[in-house]
């Protein structure tokens, strides 16, 4: 079976207009070459897409089928020209970032490397002071993008998913937990944790694990490096939990010990929030396109 963007376009007008005639209107061609495109896609199909009986013409089970996939698809493909004629515009903009989020460093300045090549006329800056009054900052317009795995009910902003992942615990091969398989709340409270310098609100280990099961650790210990965490942990100075993607250097060190969280799998999902009317930017959607394609390179690196 072939697919061809005109017969997804063909489904989708034949739907909005409801019959054949105004569909061929509205594509500026004939009725007849219409039909006779419908006609063959159904047989590359091999079943009826619409219900011919009914006035309007509605569409089948199969129908239905390619109508959400066209409604899918669509709108990828017309936001990607879109990117693509802007790219060779040369239009100018800004991109002011927020992040609410330590360890997105290693993870962003490939996206920024991409993205200054592609948009160089684009002012591009990373307002770290802004980083936790951060929502507020994009709503006056201070900041244009905020990365972040925590949204809230915002009018105005528009929270970009960009890729899941997976809050990991990391130790010294020395600590005791390295005996265990899956590393729980109730683990960590004979044990120094070393977090980012953050609200509690605002770290994983917290929101999804501790608070919850309403566990303190021994300690807690603030570092604003991850290079430094890193370090404290494999001589046994505390244990950590971090992004996977920020841990796929010391799986392989015989220093340290990774482990899930549990009982159950705890993934996070890290967005790029915009202003509504901002989200669609060519620039912008071609940063966030540049960020999940990142992002698959990171999940590869981490199989």
């Amino acid at each position: 079976m072939y697919i061809e963007l005109r017969h997804l376009r063909t489904i989708r007008a034949i739907q909005q207009a409801g019959g054949l005639a105004r569909a061929a209107e509205m594509m500026n061609m004939t009725q007849s070459a219409l039909s006779h495109q419908v006609a063959g896609l159904e047989a590359q199909v091999g079943m009826e897409l619409f219900v011919r009986r009914s006035k309007p013409m509605t569409l089948s089970a199969a129908g239905i089928r390619m109508l959400r996939a066209a409604e899918r698809i669509l709108p990828e493909v017309t936001a990607l020209e879109e990117e693509f004629r802007a790219l060779h515009s040369g239009k100018t903009g800004r991109l002011h970032i927020a992040i609410q989020c330590h360890a997105c460093f290693d993870w962003l300045f490939p996206v920024l490397e991409l993205f200054r090549h592609a948009w160089p006329e684009v002012d591009v800056d990373i307002r770290a002071g802004l980083a936790f009054d951060s929502f507020p900052a994009l709503l006056r317009e201070e900041v244009d993008l905020v990365i972040s795995s925590n949204p809230e009910p915002l009018d105005g902003v528009a929270f970009n998913p960009l890729f899941d992942y997976h809050p990991v615990f990391v130790g010294s091969s020395q600590n005791p937990l390295a005996a265990k398989a899956v590393i729980e709340a109730e683990d960590f409270r004979d044990q120094t944790l070393i977090t980012y310098p953050v609200g509690r609100d605002k770290l994983d280990v917290f929101t999804e694990l501790l608070t919850p099961a309403r566990v303190e650790p021994r300690a807690q210990r603030p570092v604003e490096l991850t290079a430094v965490i890193l370090m404290l942990v494999g001589s046994n100075r505390g244990v950590a939990v971090l992004p996977d993607w920020v841990l796929r250097e010391v799986k392989s060190n015989a220093d340290y010990i990774t482990r899930p969280l549990g009982p159950g799998t705890v993934t996070k999902r890290l967005y790029g929030a915009t202003r509504d009317e901002d989200a669609a930017r060519p620039y912008i959607a071609h940063f966030l396109r540049l960020a999940r394609v990142e992002a698959v390179k990171l999940q590869r690196n981490l199989a």
